[in-house]
């Protein structure tokens, strides 16, 4: 599996990005980190409720018809599982015992 970094949201919209729910009711989220696998692009986000919480939300990034950058929930389990491990990896590197 191959890891590599990403600043596609950054590059776009900077640290901080609104996000609107089915409602229209909009939350700002911070950016934490964006980071590719195998290609695909996904980004870790953080809402001040998430951030009480000690949580964070991860999304795969999606481009529109514009090639405007765009966030999608993850669905599948699996892949959630996955990009949640690297995340967690990337925060928390294990250091190996002398």
């Amino acid at each position: 599996m191959k890891v590599t970094p990403s600043s596609v949201l950054r590059n776009t919209f900077g640290h901080d990005i609104m996000l609107f729910d089915g409602q229209g009711q909009s939350t700002e989220y911070r950016l934490i980190t964006e980071f590719n696998v195998n290609e695909q692009p996904y980004a870790v986000l953080q809402s001040e409720e998430l951030r009480k919480e000690k949580d964070f939300a991860v999304f795969r990034v999606t481009l529109d018809e514009q090639g405007e950058p765009m966030l999608e929930h993850i669905e599948d389990d699996d892949e959630w599982e996955t990009v949640s491990e690297i995340f967690d990896e990337m925060s928390f590197p294990e250091h190996d015992e002398w």
